[in-house]
């Protein structure tokens, strides 16, 4: 798939996405009146039993790089193009993102029936010097109630270097109470985080994952409404004995050998915490830029 060119089948139609600047510009409130409409899912889950997401918030941190193309993710007319592909197929059941895209699927009519869950942290920018410092800078609980959506998210990396650090689970505890007083889903995503040559990196082994998972569960006053949404490790079923929370495993960069990140995915779903997947740019822009295979073989091992 060519990135100038649109994708042929479920893709969002062309005039349809020129509209959405012609909506924003004469008629904003149309985007709460498209939220108010919007057809909710009955569960967490679909029709295979399983949270099968798809996960677009990455640009608003900044983070546009999928496999090789450093900009894959600022083209947003093929960003909702590879979306509405991926959204169409009936099992997928939810997506993750900011309000800018969930506002623009919404306008799409692309969320019916979907779990939409909001993402809330996205002030620690990829590549700068306050990257630890994910200060709450998109969705509140309160708005993300307001919408009508299943849930929140909230990034939580841990540095142990970093002051900032305190501050970040301080602010992703309150989310967490904030969410489950609206009976919402608090999505979160924690890593043991390192600078290394002045880069954030998160350590990704069993033994860090523990640590992080067992942090990330007992933030907030309430884990009622907590799930985590965690990578890939090796042995994985170490690191999930961990926590009687649901877990969600997540996409990660986007791999060469597209076979054998599928054969880890099936494999983590095994275990019985894992209640399905929430992918990104594994799936929105495959080594083979097919996106449609791509979900089609996400979904068949669910």
């Amino acid at each position: 798939m060519a990135e100038s060119t649109a994708v042929p089948g479920a893709a969002a139609d062309l005039t349809v996405l020129d509209g959405l600047v012609d909506t924003r510009v004469n008629r904003p409130t149309a985007i709460a009146e498209a939220a108010v409409r919007r057809r909710r899912p009955r569960s967490l889950l679909g029709p295979h039993r399983r949270l099968m997401m798809i996960a677009a918030d990455h640009p608003a941190r900044g983070a546009l790089r999928a496999g090789e193309r450093p900009l894959a993710m600022g083209r947003r007319r093929d960003l909702l193009d590879r979306l509405c592909i991926a959204l169409a197929h009936p099992g997928v059941n939810g997506v993750l993102g900011t309000p800018d895209v969930l506002e623009d699927l919404l306008l799409l009519g692309a969320l019916e029936g979907k779990v939409v869950v909001g993402s809330m942290n996205r002030g620690g920018l990829a590549g700068t010097v306050f990257e630890i410092d994910d200060r709450f800078t998109a969705y509140d609980a309160a708005t993300i109630a307001a919408s009508g959506f299943e849930g929140g998210k909230m990034l939580t990396r841990i540095d142990p270097e970093d002051p900032v650090t305190a501050s970040t689970l301080e602010s992703c505890s309150r989310a967490v109470g904030d969410l489950a007083r609206h009976g919402l889903m608090a999505m979160v995503e924690p890593f043991i985080s390192h600078r290394v040559d002045g880069r954030v990196r998160n350590e990704l082994t069993a033994d860090a994952m523990i640590r992080a998972m067992t942090v990330a569960a007992g933030l907030g006053p309430t884990s009622a409404y907590t799930w985590l949404k965690v990578p890939i490790v090796e042995d994985m079923e170490r690191a999930m004995a961990a926590t009687t929370l649901p877990a969600l495993v997540l996409g990660g960069e986007v791999g060469a050998d597209q076979d054998a990140t599928f054969a880890n995915w099936a494999k983590a779903l095994a275990l019985p915490t894992v209640q399905g997947l929430v992918i990104g740019r594994s799936l929105l822009y495959p080594p083979d830029d097919d996106v449609a295979s791509a979900v089609n073989g996400a979904v068949s091992l669910l």
